[in-house]
């Protein structure tokens, strides 16, 4: 499909280091000396997904999954047998005429023949010759399913079970349900059956039925393997039963990671996992292990109803779906190799200009040739976070390539103070003046919609001309800026500051922050658009914070953002002026005391986000203060805020703690994090609110709808870190994230040497 062709890139990438992956798991020990991780491979997944055909549904209704030796892939669809040849991505009928038909069931023997089982009969594929089994008691159709085993081929249906041996069909007396959905060989000429009423166990000498409630969870069966370890796995309504030969010896249920109570197939991984296809994705098991990982959404699956699951000679998984082909690829890749093929993704994909980095927008949801610009209010902020990697990059590389572009980031960030024509004040993004379309469109309000608006909150700002045209004509500015855009540009100019600027730039960067910072004084500490009046969100001034009730959620946050700010100001400048101002607010307005507050406060005024704003004013606030008693204060600040997020398992998070205060805490998490975090920067919906593994809860944030677990990253929506890990269902397909996110912590890490 078009909307995977950003990932195909990735197998041309990376095609000079893909090399056999069987010897390695996703969960590979990870190598740790002492205090930093040593980059070593892993095992990084990938999605690609197939439509069989753009016209015909019934072809894309997927049963049954199989590879060949040569890299083919079989499958049996409502509409027929297809097939794709290794080297193309187009599927071809391969029962056509009076023949075609629904088809069940496709495995592959030991002799790499092809069998089939269809409406009308067995057919097998030989020597590059597809055929219709006939012969003395030949089956009687449809089939369901095809076991290959050393006795031969077993066929089995609604009318009977045989055996194909010497060229010869043998039906087997087995007094089975008729209901079979799924069967197995023993290994001992036998077979395991699962049906509508439990699970046999069937040979020549007897048939065994299982059915009690105490040999399975229920009595439909859907799906039968066994483990690395001879244990029998059987997957069905309710969950997975594990048992031995002999008796049920254990259950996976949706408390233990089922994602669905209707499992439609068990298969064993050629690494011992365990993949369990349910009708809402796959959990994978470690037989032994309670730890499990998920694959569901568009993502990885092409739809969340799985129907099969099998593995080709690399160990890549093909999975069948309601509604095409998916294939979960793995590829050996190192954290470097990663930041390498993100760091492309990004300059390729991610860049407007000026040289704004930020998401672009998908005409066609999930495909990436669609891909088109779109602006962001905060792309101010998010270019900012463009700035600090680049920031670090260059720290660690020397790079001149990345102090060019991060002098660029600036350069765009210094425009948009430029391009008001307002002295300190700046925009929040700019667009070419030719589009005509945009986010928040100028607008008017009626009195009736300005009442609607004032009711549901009376500090709203009718803000009608949000673009304005820049003096040369050439470009559209948005006003009404935030306190979070100027949150993410002070930490931008910090690392620009610290990692990459010469004395000239250092110069530059003072006077565009004594610019913003001189607006901020004059205006009462708020932050003041071209009509006169403090934008919706940037006010720090007393009068508000201290006196308005209706600003009382933002005291403590916004307490902390201006001190920041002042500090920054007046450690790169010298301008007595800013200090007094800091101390003004602390000694006689009671900032910092309401800042002590922050991890304290109502819970009703809690956001996730305002973690990663906190993060933003910390390192002025812990590098710069030189009085004690202060900077005590506010590393007692910042331990707060590290123990109370640090579960959150984040590596920005992590990594700005460890830079602060000279740690390596959250190290495994963190490289963790940035190894199962997804290639795919496609923002899917996904949809963790339907998992039965899951719960939905109020907390950690109680105005989000939220899991009642912190997931794996690979698992939850495409990431920007002001997005709730813990969010319940998100994301908008009609867009791809940009992969600063991943880069950013990445990068600090290997500043740290936390990363070697």
């Amino acid at each position: 499909m078009k909307g995977f062709f950003g990932l195909l890139i990735l197998t041309l990438s990376f095609s000079a280091c893909e090399k056999k992956t069987s010897h390695l798991t996703s969960h590979s020990p990870v190598d740790y000396k002492d205090s930093y991780y040593s980059d070593t491979s892993f095992i990084q997944e990938y999605h690609e997904g197939f439509l069989i055909s753009t016209q015909n549904p019934d072809a894309n209704n997927v049963r049954a999954i199989q590879p060949d030796k040569q890299g083919n892939i079989w499958i049996a669809s409502k509409d027929g047998i297809y097939k794709k040849n290794a080297d193309s991505n187009n599927w071809s009928l391969i029962i056509t005429g009076k023949n075609q038909g629904p088809a069940y069931d496709v495995a592959i023997d030991k002799t790499e023949n092809i069998w089939m089982a269809t409406w009308n009969g067995v057919y097998s594929f030989q020597k590059n010759k597809l055929e219709k089994i006939k012969g003395t008691n030949t089956p009687k159709p449809p089939i369901a399913k095809i076991v290959t085993s050393e006795e031969g081929i077993y066929a089995m249906g609604p009318f009977g079970i045989w055996l194909y041996q010497n060229s010869k069909w043998e039906e087997k007396n087995y007094k089975t349900a008729k209901t079979i959905r799924a069967a197995i060989s023993d290994g001992e000429e036998g077979l395991w059956i699962g049906t509508d009423v439990g699970l046999y166990h069937c040979n020549d000498a007897k048939t065994i039925l299982y059915q009690k409630n105490e040999d399975l969870i229920s009595a439909y069966v859907k799906g039968i393997d066994f483990s690395k370890t001879g244990d029998l796995w059987v997957g069905g309504l309710g969950g997975v039963s594990i048992r031995n030969q002999s008796t049920k010896i254990g259950e996976k249920r949706p408390k233990d990671g089922i994602t669905h109570s209707e499992v439609n197939v068990v298969k064993t991984a050629p690494d011992g996992k365990i993949w369990v296809g349910t009708n809402y994705g796959i959990t994978r098991f470690t037989p032994g292990d309670t730890a499990y990982s998920v694959r569901h959404s568009k993502r990885w699956l092409m739809d969340n109803e799985v129907r099969d699951i099998t593995f080709d000679e690399v160990g890549n998984a093909w999975i069948a779906t309601a509604n095409g082909v998916s294939n979960i690829k793995r590829m050996e890749m190192t954290l470097a190799d990663k930041a390498h093929y993100f760091y492309n993704q990004l300059i390729e994909r991610h860049v407007r200009e000026p040289w704004i980095i930020g998401r672009f927008k998908l005409t066609t949801a999930g495909d990436t040739s669609t891909m088109v610009p779109d602006d962001d209010d905060n792309d101010g902020e998010f270019t900012s976070n463009y700035l600090a990697m680049e920031s670090f990059r260059y720290a660690v590389t020397q790079d001149p390539q990345a102090k060019e572009r991060a002098k660029k980031a600036f350069d765009f960030l210094q425009y948009l103070r430029e391009v008001t024509d307002a002295n300190g004040f700046f925009a929040r993004t700019i667009i070419p003046v030719s589009w005509e379309q945009s986010h928040d469109m100028n607008r008017t309000y009626t009195e009736h919609e300005l009442a609607e608006e004032l009711i549901k909150n009376p500090r709203h700002k009718p803000v009608e001309t949000r673009w304005h045209v820049s003096e040369d004509g050439a470009w559209k500015w948005k006003g009404d800026t935030s306190s979070d855009e100027i949150c993410g540009h002070f930490f931008g100019y910090y690392c620009y500051y610290n990692l990459v600027a010469n004395n000239t730039e250092k110069q530059r960067i003072a006077e565009h922050v004594s610019k913003i910072t001189d607006h901020l004084l004059e205006n009462g500490f708020n932050l003041v658009d071209v009509d006169g009046t403090h934008t919706k969100w940037g006010v720090w001034s007393p009068k508000l914070l201290n006196d308005d009730p209706d600003w009382a959620q933002e005291r403590d946050l916004n307490s902390l953002e201006i001190l920041s700010f002042l500090k920054f100001a007046y450690h790169i400048t010298k301008n007595e002026t800013y200090q007094e101002a800091y101390l003004h607010l602390i000694n006689d307005e009671g900032y910092l005391e309401n800042a002590k507050n922050l991890y304290t406060k109502n819970p009703a005024w809690e956001t996730y986000f305002d973690i990663y704003l906190a993060l933003y004013l910390y390192p002025s606030l812990i590098k710069y203060e030189e009085n004690p008693e202060l900077q005590a204060t506010y590393r007692a600040h910042l331990e707060q805020w590290y123990k109370k997020y640090s579960k959150t398992n984040s590596p920005l998070l992590n990594f700005t703690y460890n830079y602060l205060t000279g740690s390596n805490d959250g190290l495994k998490n963190s490289i963790f994090f940035l190894k199962d975090a997804p290639l795919d920067l496609v923002d899917w919906e996904i949809d963790n609110g339907s998992r039965e593994d899951l719960q939905i809860v109020r907390k950690p944030i109680l105005e989000d709808i939220q899991v009642n677990q912190l997931r794996p990253p690979s698992e939850y929506r495409t990431m920007r870190w002001d997005r709730n890990p813990y969010h319940a269902v998100g994301g908008i397909a009609t867009q791809e994230r940009e992969p600063v996110y991943w880069l950013l912590p990445y990068w600090m890490g290997r500043y740290l040497d936390l990363i070697k």
